[in-house]
């Protein structure tokens, strides 16, 4: 097989690089005590996937805020869903957060920092988000000397070297700026460098030359020490981008960024999902097993399977599920085009919601929108139609749980799973247990409203390989 134009193989990208440095997490969390609560504002849910038993928010009230704030955990996320939104609603539901957060935390005389959680393949609102929480933050003062930029995710082979972005495929570390998912209709984006893509997303206004390159070589022969020294030379809200290829690199990262915290340097994350489960002094665990998932799965004899993601990925991992023997699958699909339709949606939002009410009896069942993509030309409006017809998506499982409780919940696409938690499960308060698959694949369990007793599989669109949905599915059979 021939390899794309741009991919390289992965032995040969990082055999040059310095040795790793090792460090524990335990040394991590050790450091970490007296450190200031990380709080990851997550624009969609699948950030929890690297993470154990961290509580998990859908609302950012007050209350559910000090909920967080009291649970003794060194992080927790709050679900924003912001990739879904237009840009001003993506910035009014940050403000908001900071304000409820920065009064929440007050009234439990806790310290914290901000992470913006966005995509390891770099989309979603950035510098939109960043440059609303800096704006809330200086408001409230304390402004941000620097804006640190860590989207590297290792279970998913999402890396970066040199300051280069890179993602694993089967043929090998491909740039970023050459993926599918760079041509993003609503997120995309050219640049593989990060320096050059904070140049090419803030129009300019950050130029490449400006941004502070944290590299392998200041990590892993630097060290913490070095890495703290240069960070805590960040002003004015500069941007600096960091390199990982493990977690120990990332656990250099957590322990400088420590160190810079503690002489005054006040910092703003935008991060994928390694970078949480570092700063929160955790290690990679390894899946749930069915016995620990047994007491989760809900008395019930099947479970549903929502699918809204359309990359290729999941179009492969659902016709591997499809093909997987020994047990019964119905399937369901939503026409796009019909949710699309006000005369036609509702009839068949009803139909397909009383078809898979009557399978859920006798097999698991999935629930899926039409493969076919709709885009409009105008990058906003293709933001609207994914909406609607997530919303569509979601109605359904809000009608299926009601007239009858699943044994579990998997929910493939960022999106799908913010929209299916909030309005179709009504969740409001989570712990994230664990994962099914390693680092990929997260498990919440709700605590409040009707989801409770209902294990809830957040799925990432982009991740696995093409048999990790059924693998998936396969261990929560497993569990009955």
């Amino acid at each position: 097989m021939s390899l794309p134009r741009h991919a390289l193989p992965e032995a040969e990208l990082l055999a040059p690089l310095p040795p790793v440095r090792p460090v524990a997490a335990t040394d991590v969390a050790a450091r970490l005590r007296s450190a200031p609560r990380l709080v990851v504002l997550d624009d969609d849910p699948t950030g929890t996937q690297t993470t154990a038993d961290l509580p998990v928010l859908t609302t950012w009230t007050v209350a559910d805020l000090r909920w967080a704030l009291r649970r003794p955990s060194t992080a927790f996320f709050v679900l924003t869903n912001t990739r879904s939104l237009a840009p001003e609603d993506a910035a009014t539901r940050n403000r908001e957060i900071v304000r409820a957060l920065h009064e929440a935390a007050r009234a439990e005389n806790v310290a914290y920092v901000v992470a913006s959680r966005g995509d390891s393949t770099l989309r979603g609102h950035f510098p939109l988000e960043t440059d609303v929480l800096a704006e809330e933050l200086t408001s409230l003062g304390a402004a941000p000397d620097g804006v640190v930029l860590v989207p590297a995710y290792i279970e998913a082979g999402r890396l970066t070297i040199d300051s280069t972005h890179w993602m694993r495929t089967p043929q090998g570390l491909l740039p970023v700026g050459e993926s599918e998912f760079a041509k993003d209709a609503t997120f995309g984006y050219r640049s593989s460098g990060l320096p050059e893509w904070v140049e090419e997303k803030t129009a300019g206004r950050v130029p490449a030359d400006k941004v502070v390159r944290i590299t392998l070589t200041d990590l892993r022969t630097g060290g913490p020490d070095h890495v703290a020294d240069r960070l805590a030379g960040l002003r004015d809200g500069a941007t600096a981008v960091v390199d990982a290829v493990c977690d120990d690199d990332l656990r250099v990262l957590a322990l400088a960024l420590a160190a810079a915290e503690e002489r005054g340097t006040r910092l703003l994350y935008r991060v994928g999902p390694s970078f949480v489960r570092a700063r929160a002094g955790q290690s990679a665990q390894p899946p749930l097993t069915a016995a620990e998932l047994k007491p989760l799965r809900a008395d019930a004899p099947h479970g549903l399977i929502v699918v809204g993601s359309h990359v290729s990925l999941t179009t492969r991992q659902v016709d591997r599920l499809r093909e997987q023997q020994g047990a019964p699958l119905a399937e369901f699909e939503l026409d796009v085009a019909q949710l699309l339709d006000p005369a036609r949606r509702e009839a068949h939002l009803d139909e397909t919601a009383a078809a898979a009410v009557a399978a859920l009896a006798g097999a698991d069942t999935v629930i899926r929108t039409s493969r076919t993509v709709v885009t409009a030309e105008d990058p906003e409006e293709s933001l609207a139609i994914s909406r609607s017809v997530s919303a569509a998506l979601v109605e359904t499982v809000r009608r299926v749980h009601a007239t009858r409780r699943p044994a579990f919940v998997i929910a493939k696409g960022g999106i799908t799973s913010s929209d299916t938690a909030t309005h179709g499960l009504e969740i409001r308060r989570a712990w994230a247990r664990g994962t099914l698959l390693p680092g990929i694949v997260s498990l919440w369990q709700p605590v409040d409203g009707p989801a409770t007793g209902i294990p809830y599989i957040v799925f990432a669109g982009n991740v696995g390989g093409d048999d990790a949905l059924a693998e998936a599915v396969a261990l929560l059979r497993s569990a009955a």
